[in-house]
């Protein structure tokens, strides 16, 4: 792998650049996975697990929809109206029905009235029937949905906070199934409406409207047709405010928010926009607070109360870092470094990520390296080199490649504190033993 050549030494058939390459293609595939998980991830929001665990004893057929729909809209007494839909809705928790409600004519109208009637009670109903279609697994289901979209939206500058939640969720469901929702969304004006409505002081809302607008963010068309849009608007501040650290900070709330960023700076729409609204510093701030938080709750022997927030906060300095210089020196301005490497320990998901934008950093050559050595770094990857995950430890070689490269003479040091015994634990570990070999050849003979 490494060879030597004019005094310093580099990688054989496996350059810098294929480094870099090999490793874009690596995080690709990672975030493809993640996207596909969230993206198959749709909310459903019920009173209760007894609720969810109740169904109906028998599958609805056209008739008895037909009837509960008929008694809410035209009962005569309020409990009546309000138990029949309750009723239709445990009944479109099952796949069968959804499908006999959307072929049934008039039935989507039917509720849609119960929705902008004028009794909350028969409203709330209503919107959790739309919600329990909107939760379906066929989009045919979701598109039927269509006709109510902009009355969603609507109500989303109303006054209860219980009814905004559910109508963002259920929003979020419908925009990740259809196209064809997202495209009547637009001119309905959901970024403006999402705009006011990230302003809301409770917590609950804010949680909903993260998840409604990544949905909205990962689209395939975002960033040519949603991103401009939502850069354009107040929304940007709104998140990163959301994401600063502080006894305000709700890491529910900061985790959806997290991964908006995290499809912003993936689209490259306009990163550097993001910057002068403080993206970097907002990230540092939060990851210093984090780390401080991981050295007090080890201190006291104790768990991390916001282990899900960390990950998302470095996947998001990665994508800032993994393209650019100018984020690099940026990050090392705001002396990050140490911060970083003090969250190695936290897991091994953690540790990967940290590598990996520290790997960031030290490919963008000499200069950016001398930031990194001599410091704490070299002590800290001798401890991942003890690590048993692979990943990590493909990871820790990956970066003393990398450092070797440009600081030759790290690797004497890497050599004096006995960097040869801690690789020599890996040299029969099939997936790592010919990065290892080269390690070794380039610390002895480099």
């Amino acid at each position: 792998m490494w060879r030597q050549q004019q005094g310093r030494f580099r990688l054989v058939g496996c350059g810098v650049e294929e480094l870099r390459r090999c490793r874009r293609e690596r995080e690709a595939a990672l975030r493809k996975a993640r996207r596909e998980r969230q993206l198959v991830s749709k909310r459903l929001l019920r009173e209760s697990a007894l609720e969810e665990a109740e169904g109906v004893a028998a599958i609805l057929g056209e008739a008895e929809i037909q009837q509960f729909l008929q008694l809410a809209q035209q009962g005569t007494e309020g409990k009546q109206r309000e138990k029949a839909l309750v009723n239709l809705r445990r009944g479109l928790q099952h796949l069968e029905i959804q499908q006999t409600f959307i072929r049934l004519e008039g039935s989507m109208r039917t509720l849609i009235g119960l929705l902008t009637s004028n009794q909350a009670l028969l409203q709330l109903e209503a919107a959790r029937c739309l919600h329990e279609l909107s939760h379906s697994e066929q989009p045919a289901v979701a598109e039927a949905c269509l006709p109510a979209t902009s009355y969603l939206l609507t109500y989303l500058s109303g006054h209860s906070s219980d009814f905004i939640e559910l109508c963002l969720y259920t929003l979020g469901n419908l925009i990740v199934e259809s196209e064809a929702v997202r495209r009547q969304l637009l001119p309905q004006g959901i970024v403006p409406a999402l705009a006011a409505c990230i302003q809301s002081p409770h917590m609950a809302v804010l949680e909903a409207l993260g998840y409604a607008l990544s949905q909205l963010l990962q689209a395939k068309e975002a960033p040519e047709k949603i991103i401009p849009s939502i850069l354009g608007s107040a929304i940007p501040q709104h998140v990163l405010r959301l994401l600063h650290p502080g006894p305000k900070l709700s890491p529910g709330v900061a985790v959806e928010f997290a991964w908006c960023l995290h499809y912003i700076i993936c689209s490259q729409v306009n990163n550097a926009l993001l910057i002068t609204h403080g993206a970097l510093s907002t990230l540092g701030l939060l990851l210093l607070d984090l780390a401080a938080a991981v050295q007090r709750t080890e201190d006291a022997g104790l768990e991390l109360k916001q282990p899900s927030l960390l990950p998302e906060g470095l996947w998001l300095l990665n994508n800032l870092t993994a393209n650019s210089p100018s984020f690099c020196t940026s990050l090392l301005s705001l002396d990050l470094i140490e911060p970083l490497l003090q969250l190695l320990p936290v897991s091994n998901v953690v540790s990967v990520l940290v590598l990996t934008v520290l790997c960031n950093v030290a490919e963008k050559g000499p200069a950016y390296c001398q930031r990194l050595w001599p410091g704490p770094l070299l002590l800290s990857l001798l401890d991942t080199l003890a690590f048993s995950d692979t990943e990590v430890v493909g990871q820790s070689l990956e970066l003393l490649q990398l450092l070797f490269l440009y600081q030759p003479e790290a690797a004497q040091a890497f050599l004096q504190q006995s960097g040869l015994q801690a690789l020599e634990r890996h040299e029969e570990e099939a997936q790592l033993q010919h990065r290892v070999r080269a390690l070794q050849e380039t610390v002895l003979h480099g």
